[in-house]
């Protein structure tokens, strides 16, 4: 088993290696080229060796002179190739880590590109910790070996020039020096069989803690709360372990193996030297071969060891590779047609047949109903009745599973990318800023001047408290608005709506932590915008679903009723005891509530 394992992941590393080699082909010929000059230059190091041993240091020593050219022969060969083997060394490395970060910010783009196309439901499956595994640890693992890749093929070259200069100097020794290669061949086979699954055990654990780290500290809040710290901390230090535990694991693998790769060659030099010198005090060789032959043994060694890195870095290549496949090639990206809709004017929303489901959960049944353009519809129902959904859909966020959609009379699915984000505004419950000045969340990218982002705070009721900032529209407002209150970031997000101007605006009941005159600020604001939008709003509060044109009730995933809110109060027993329970529930608890001891007397009533 182990070993169809080490087969399986040895060929689907070896694809992953292909794929960066195709796509990189000029920046890795370069750096195999700079690899083979390492290793045709380590060869050529150890014949000028071998040269000045017979021509330079010998006569030194027999005769006690050595003549200039000589000499200068000798350091300018061992120099030269000195020089050479270092530049092949440096563009080695350099063309290497070229191609290793170029590959690894390619698997990041594309990821992070894959993720905005998807669509929410997609998302909804997928933890962030994981997707940000994905986009950083899983990239970067998946192209890891191609840093000693150029290195393992320029070896090939480096063996093969050493065999043949091997064989021309000496057989005898050549044929000693070979025994010792399939002996590495069959350590490093057993060393991946050994390391492979564990360096995979290791990979997949860093995943898993850098998910529960990110949902831990986006769970902060309730973490603190609740005083549920150090069981957080016991969760996340059970993961930390188990993925030390796997580090370790390859460690002691490694630590096992490593010597041992490189003992083996030392053997080699060894057995070379012993017959060496045997067949030198025969005079079968000259001290200059056996020289030569023991160097590039010596040097060997190193380059060897490349393949070895290569191989112990394919497991966890393949894991991340996978991890990171799974999501480029992951279904439910959303579809966009020709369509485009040239017009400023407040938009007409027809929902015809709308059904959606999470799972086998339907939420959603035919829903139908139309929104006027130019007009203000309030969706109001009870929690769970599918409001949140049905405007995810009006944004395009999801699409229907059966039905339609329609803006201005064409398929939200038939408009081009881009189109609905052109036209519709979406303003979440879930406040979200980013830790940038107040400016820079409300044009987020869009190219505005400051007139129009101060236009939008005002027409978003937040004009007064950002210009009492410190430096107004140039104040940071921390992470994820920290240094705001729930209002006041709500408002923020509402004007970095309206400074797109959007033909359509829905509000997810996107004002709930503003206070009520201030929330009707907004929306009489709104309606008497100069250019104004649809507004769809998800309304609780009786107060916001009367300044509404006209009211939704959903219940139960189905549209029961609709009309003006005085209407639908006077014929819709279920939409009257939603938007009055609080009021009858306040009343009721009057009632019962009231000490005795404060129902005024008579004589109390004729002062009054």
């Amino acid at each position: 088993m182990a070993t169809k394992v080490t087969s399986a992941v040895m060929r689907q590393g070896l694809r992953v290696l292909g794929v960066a080699i195709r796509t990189e082909k000029a920046v890795f010929t370069l750096a195999v080229v700079a690899s083979a000059i390492y290793g045709g230059m380590t060869v050529a190091s150890a014949w000028a060796l071998g040269w000045a041993t017979d021509h330079v240091v010998l006569p030194a020593f027999r005769d006690g002179r050595v003549t200039t050219g000589a000499l200068w022969t000798g350091a300018l060969l061992i120099l030269g190739a000195a020089l050479l083997k270092a530049l092949g060394v440096a563009g080695r490395r350099i063309l290497a880590g070229v191609m290793q970060f170029r590959m690894q910010a390619r698997s990041r783009r594309d990821v992070t590109k894959q993720y905005l196309r998807l669509p929410l439901s997609w998302h909804h499956r997928h933890p962030t910790g994981q997707l940000l595994s994905n986009a950083s640890a899983d990239a970067e693992a998946a192209w890891a070996p191609l840093a000693p890749l150029p290195m393992a093929v320029g070896v090939i070259v480096m063996l093969i020039t050493a065999a043949v200069a091997m064989v021309a100097t000496d057989l005898v020794l050549a044929l000693v020096g070979f025994l010792i290669f399939p002996a590495i061949a069959v350590l490093n086979l057993i060393y991946q069989r050994k390391l492979s699954p564990l360096a995979t055990r290791a990979q997949q654990l860093r995943a898993e803690v850098s998910e529960i780290a990110h949902e831990s500290f986006d769970g902060a809040l309730v973490i603190k709360t609740l005083g549920r710290e150090e069981l957080e901390t016991d969760r996340f230090r059970r993961r930390a372990h188990e993925l030390r535990d796997a580090n370790i694991a390859v460690g002691r693998v490694r630590g096992l193996f490593d010597p041992l790769l490189e003992a083996l060659p030392t053997l080699g030099v060894l057995a070379v030297l012993a017959v060496g010198a045997m067949r030198l005090s025969t005079g079968a060789i000259g001290s200059g071969d056996l020289v030569q032959v023991a160097y590039l043994f010596t040097l060997l060694a190193f380059p060897i060891r490349a393949l070895g890195w290569v191989l112990a870095e394919l497991p966890r290549s393949v894991v991340g590779w996978e991890r990171v496949q799974a999501v480029l090639e992951a279904s439910g990206s959303m579809a966009y047609g020709p369509a485009v809709i040239a017009s400023a004017e407040p938009a007409r929303i027809e929902v015809d047949g709308v059904s959606y489901a999470y799972g086998e959960t339907e939420v959603l049944h035919d829903v139908t109903f139309d929104v006027p353009a130019g007009r203000t519809v309030a969706l109001v129902g009870p929690t769970g009745s599918g409001k949140s959904t049905l405007v995810q859909l009006l944004g395009r966020l999801v699409d229907p599973g059966t039905g339609q959609v329609l803006l201005d009379g064409v398929d939200l699915r038939e408009l081009a990318y881009g189109g609905v984000a052109e036209s519709v505004a979406l303003v979440p419950q879930q406040t979200f800023l980013f830790d940038d000045t107040v400016r820079g969340n409300v044009a987020l990218g869009l190219d505005v001047g400051d007139e129009d982002v101060w236009a939008a705070l005002r027409l978003a009721q937040a004009e007064g408290f950002v210009g009492r900032l410190a430096n107004g529209i140039d104040t940071r407002v921390g992470e994820r608005g920290a240094s705001l209150s729930g209002g006041q970031r709500q408002r923020i997000a509402l004007a970095r709506a309206l400074v797109r101007r959007p033909r359509l605006l829905i509000l997810d009941d996107a004002t709930s932590s503003v206070d009520p005159q201030v929330e009707a600020k907004i929306l009489y604001g709104l309606r008497d915008a100069a250019e104004a939008s649809t507004v769809v709003v998800v309304a609780y509060r009786m107060a916001t679903i009367a300044l509404a044109d006209e009211v939704v009730y959903l219940d139960r995933g189905r549209v029961v009723d609709r009309g003006p809110h005085a209407e639908l109060l006077a014929r819709c027993t279920g939409y009257r005891n939603l938007v009055t329970a609080y009021e009858r529930e306040e009343a009721e608890r009057a009632a019962i509530d009231v000490p005795v001891a404060e129902v005024p007397t008579e004589e109390e009533e004729v002062r009054a």
